[in-house]
Parts: structure tokens; C-alpha cells; sequence
């Protein structure tokens, strides 16, 4: 499948199919690292965009090490790295798969200070002539991380206020009443928070869907079978998204 086939095969309707997920690296909950499992459910999914968390790339010549080129492969969807963390023998971070046209990329680092590396990876995609922008990140474990990288966000945002825009993550946020919470939601407006950590026993809403604006969102929900409680330690967040 070249390019411009994988850009016709956009979903054809208004709505828009999304998808954030920590991969966990393809390491399952049973300490195995595959990514084909990741891939079946991506696939069962049926998604146009993918916001991706922890993907590892590493030079190598299997499945598990490549893991971004793979998964582009075995889904039929375009691919682009954000990564966070460059290594000799590789790089780790985010990353989004499309089946629509992509038209610009931005990268900008959200690290604070000496903690891990991170970072947002901002996409303008063309849906059927509309132009959406797609922002992909993971935040930090600590609350004054989070503070700094979602008022850095914000700035960001401010700056190419193209709409719609959606933001899909990993925010690491345990408590729903936190501020960064707050910010975000003072933004783009209060959304579905579904449980998604730890996949077995899904108690926390790390991972979320966020979009501007709020009623172009029409639902959340986790995608949860057999499966998707093995292939990650997170489960993925989906989302429909209507192209006014």
C-alpha cells in the first residue's frame, strides 16, 4: 500500500475514529514483548488516527525491535515518531499512525528540569479537505512536572489555533480535581475520563482524549477484550470524533 492509498482509506463518513494508547513498549502483562498483539488490536479497533505512548525503536531487524515501522506495516497506516529519548542504538517515545493525509509535523520538548525526557508531537492532518491538528504526548510522574508541561501545552496550543484540534496522551494524572486537570479542561472543555490503568483491573484515568471543540467530541470509551488486557499494562481509549 502506497501513501496515497493509505490516505484514501480516511474513513469516508463525518466521523472520525481516534485512538490513544500506551503500548507499554509491546511488553504484555505477561512479561512477553509482541508487538503483533498490539497490532490485533489496533486493527479490531478501526481507527483513522492513533496517538501512541512508549513505543521503543531500536536498531534490529525483528518486529520487537522496529516497533513503529512494524506496526505502520501490519495496520496499512502511515506513521510518524516523536521520540522522546535518543539513544545509541535507538530512540523511545511517541508516535501517531494515520489513514489520513498528512500535511505538517512539529516536535516540542516538554521536559522539566533533570526529570525523563519528554516530549509533543503536533500533526495537521487532512481529513477529507478539513484540516484538523492532532497532538500526541505523555506527561510526567510528578505534579509539578505536569503543572509545567501542561502550561508549556497550552502556549503551544495558543500559538496555531487551528480547529479542530485534539490531544491524546498518557497525562499520568491520578486525580480527576488536579489542576493541570483543571487547565486542560478549562480548555477544551470537561470530557469522558474512562479507567485504563492497570489493564487487568482498570482503577485510573491516565490516558485521555481530549478535543476543541467539545461538542465535535461525541463519545469515550475503553476498548476492552481478551486481547487488549494482555497486550499492554494500559488499556486504549477510543473516541468519535465529528468533522464539522
Amino acid at each position: 500500500m502506497n501513501d496515497n492509498d493509505r490516505a484514501e482509506a480516511c474513513a469516508p463518513d463525518s466521523i472520525c475514529r481516534i485512538v490513544s494508547y500506551n503500548i507499554h513498549q509491546c511488553v504484555g502483562l505477561d512479561g512477553r514483548r509482541d508487538p503483533a498483539r498490539i497490532v490485533s488490536v489496533i486493527r479490531e479497533m478501526k481507527p483513522d488516527i492513533v496517538g501512541l505512548q512508549e513505543v521503543s525503536a531500536l536498531y534490529g531487524n525483528d518486529r520487537a525491535s522496529m516497533q513503529l515501522d512494524y506496526l505502520a506495516e501490519a495496520t496499512g497506516m502511515r506513521a510518524i515518531g516523536g521520540p522522546t529519548i535518543q539513544r545509541h542504538d535507538g530512540y523511545y517515545g511517541n508516535a501517531l499512525l494515520t489513514r489520513c493525509r498528512i500535511m505538517e509535523v512539529r516536535r516540542f520538548d516538554l521536559t522539566y528540569r533533570r526529570r525523563e525526557s519528554r516530549g509533543v508531537l503536533d500533526v495537521e492532518l487532512d481529513v477529507r479537505g478539513k484540516l484538523i491538528r492532532v497532538l500526541v504526548t505523555h506527561l510526567g510522574l510528578r505534579p509539578a512536572e505536569r503543572r509545567f508541561q501542561v502550561e508549556k501545552l497550552l502556549q503551544i496550543l495558543a500559538e496555531v489555533p487551528i480547529r479542530p484540534v485534539i490531544l491524546l496522551g498518557d497525562f499520568n494524572e491520578w486525580f480527576l480535581w488536579g489542576r493541570p486537570a483543571r487547565w486542560m479542561h478549562r480548555y477544551f472543555g470537561r470530557s469522558p475520563a474512562p479507567k485504563t490503568f492497570p489493564a487487568f483491573l482498570p482503577v485510573f484515568s491516565l490516558d485521555r482524549i481530549l478535543v476543541r471543540p467539545r461538542e465535535a467530541l461525541i463519545d469515550a470509551s475503553i476498548f476492552k477484550n481478551p486481547a487488549s488486557r494482555l497486550a499492554s499494562d494500559h488499556l486504549p481509549l477510543q473516541a468519535r470524533v465529528r468533522l464539522f
